[in-house]
């Protein structure tokens, strides 16, 4: 059984009810805690679930990869949930493989914050073990649910909007107008990103914002804001930051499409496969990203559930950087472009290493502290 090296969490006894929302998602929920203690499960009774916000957004291709090379090294079956962008979809998907019988470990990439009480009270209700990355509301916390909640995981937000906001003024020489897309106004990891933008400019009082307009993690949606714009405020826009990869190429199909691309300077997130393309061309205009990997995500969030349901991970001796974990980040430039693609090379000798190192140690995304993010200070 993995433990922690450090100090084991106090968890609350009582147990409270916890009803089930219906598969048109309606009904209500409780916070509960776990008093029973970990249950585990056999392997031949487990299957793996990923939930994903949708299948296009490279991002979350990326997740499925990760989960099946998973799935592969574990010998156990997966399921994956794509959610169509809608949370009822979500929801019901998820509820309808709980009530096949088998347990699950299940990692979900939520379509929005709120959908993270009713998917893991569900998960708990059918005994199986859960993870939830990137968005959750800051009130409900594994420690409040109890075992079967078994974590709650992250990039910082703020880190990230940081690293480009910063890149992204410094290539402006700390002048000039930006537009700014965020993902969806409901996303906490969205909130997050944007705050991180607004914290780095403080420091370059030249660099104003136009606008910003979320474009709902989607390159066609990025493409037609873009669009909007440009028609808008024209060539008084300097630079344009997003929130995702899929919004910064469908910004720049717009741009392209004005021919004035090389008048514009890029930032976004994620380091997609098209943008890595876009960077390594000589006097690319993308000036900076963060590097994790939908992969790695999936792959730390679906191992992390499953050796909670096995045994192999003591819930209960899990530190607050395991219970709510904050992974390391990387701040690319085209100059230090090579030093993150090359973990991309071999997707399942990374998941092989990931099983042999555990879910909280394995470069380049070790767990760096505990959550919550901690938004700037105005």
């Amino acid at each position: 059984m993995r433990t922690t090296s450090r100090w084991r969490l106090a968890l609350a006894a009582g147990i409270s009810s916890v009803a089930l929302l219906t598969a048109t998602g309606c009904g209500t929920t409780t916070q509960a805690a776990s008093g029973g203690g970990q249950q585990t499960i056999a392997k031949d009774d487990l299957v793996l679930v990923l939930s994903v916000i949708n299948t296009t957004n490279p991002y979350m291709a990326s997740m499925i990869e990760g989960a099946k090379a998973l799935s592969a090294e574990l010998g156990v079956p997966l399921r994956v949930v794509d959610s169509g962008g809608s949370s009822q979809q979500e929801i019901s998907q998820i509820q309808a493989i709980l009530a096949e019988g088998k347990k699950v470990a299940l990692v979900s990439n939520t379509v929005a914050s709120a959908d993270a009480v009713p998917i893991i009270n569900s998960v708990k209700q059918a005994g199986g073990y859960g993870v939830i990355w990137w968005n959750k509301p800051d009130d409900f916390t594994p420690e409040q649910v109890g075992d079967n909640f078994v974590a709650f995981q992250l990039h910082s937000g703020v880190d990230a909007g940081m690293c480009t906001g910063k890149n992204l003024a410094e290539s402006m020489g700390g002048q000039g107008n930006i537009v700014v897309f965020p993902g969806v106004l409901d996303s906490t990891i969205s909130q997050q990103r944007v705050a991180g933008l607004k914290e780095a400019l403080k420091e370059y009082p030249g660099i104003k914002i136009l606008e910003e307009r979320p474009a709902n993690w989607d390159q066609q949606v990025g493409f037609k804001e873009a669009q909007g714009m440009i028609a808008k405020y024209g060539d008084q826009i300097n630079g344009v930051w997003t929130a995702d990869d899929a919004m910064m190429l469908g910004a720049i199909q717009a741009f392209d499409n004005a021919g004035t691309t090389a008048n514009v300077k890029f930032a976004g997130e994620g380091l997609y496969p098209p943008t890595i393309e876009l960077m390594q061309q000589p006097g690319s205009t993308i000036t900076a990203e963060t590097f994790h990997r939908g992969y790695m995500a999936s792959a730390i969030g679906l191992l992390t559930a499953y050796e909670a349901a096995t045994g192999e991970l003591d819930v209960a001796a899990m530190t607050p950087e395991q219970r709510q974990g904050i992974f390391k980040i990387g701040c690319v430039t085209p100059e230090n472009l090579a030093d993150y693609t090359k973990y991309d090379a071999d997707v399942a000798g990374w998941v092989k290493g990931l099983v042999a190192s555990g879910p909280f140690d394995a470069e380049p995304v070790p767990v760096v502290g505990a959550g919550p993010v901690k938004m700037p200070t105005e």
